[in-house]
C-alpha cells in the first residue's frame, strides 16, 4: 500500500535569485498575516519576491517589501501592494531569529510563498550575503557538474 503523500502546498511566489546574492544557513516556516484581497491577489499568483526581505522590529516579524498587485477585482478598499504583513512565527523562534541576526552580516530573505492547507505559508531563510567572487566559484562548480554529467552520458 502506498504511503500517503504529505499535506498539498501551492506554490505561489520564489525568490530564484536569494540562492544565488545569499549564502543559506537554515530557513524557517512563518504563517502570513494577510488581508482578503491579498488572499485573492495570491491565488492569482500575483506576487513578487524579488526585493522582500524580514526583520525583527519590536518584538515581532514582518515581511517588508513583498509586492502582492492589487486584487483585479477588487474595490477602493483594495491593499496597499507593498505594505509590511506581519509574520506568525513562536516567540522563541522570533528570539532565536533576532539573535542570529544580530550576528554580523546575517539577514532573513525570504526563498518563497505558498499555501498549504489553504493557510498563506513563507519559508524564511537566514542568510549571509555572497562576494563576488563566491558567486564565480559557485558558477564554475556548476558548470563543471554538468559537464561531468555530459560526458558520463555519452559514454553511455
Amino acid at each position: 500500500m502506498a504511503k500517503p503523500e504529505g499535506p498539498p502546498t501551492k506554490l505561489i511566489a520564489q525568490n530564484r535569485k536569494a540562492r544565488h546574492d545569499y549564502e543559506v544557513e537554515g530557513t524557517v516556516e512563518a504563517g502570513l498575516a494577510l488581508v482578503g484581497t491579498e488572499v485573492k491577489s495570491c491565488r492569482d499568483g500575483k506576487v513578487s519576491l524579488t526585493d522582500a526581505y524580514a526583520a525583527i522590529r519590536d518584538g515581532e516579524a514582518w515581511l517588508l517589501q513583498c509586492h502582492i498587485a492589487p486584487y483585479s477585482h477588487g474595490n477602493k478598499q483594495n491593499h496597499d501592494p507593498l505594505r509590511p504583513r506581519k509574520l506568525l512565527l513562536h516567540r522563541n523562534e522570533i528570539d532565536r531569529l533576532g539573535a542570529k541576526v544580530a550576528q554580523d552580516g546575517r539577514t532573513l530573505v525570504p526563498l518563497r510563498l505558498y499555501f498549504k492547507q489553504g493557510l498563506a505559508k513563507v519559508e524564511i531563510a537566514i542568510a549571509r550575503g555572497k562576494k563576488h567572487y563566491d558567486k564565480r566559484q559557485d558558477i564554475a562548480k556548476r558548470d563543471d557538474a554538468r559537464r561531468m554529467q555530459r560526458e558520463l552520458g555519452r559514454r553511455r
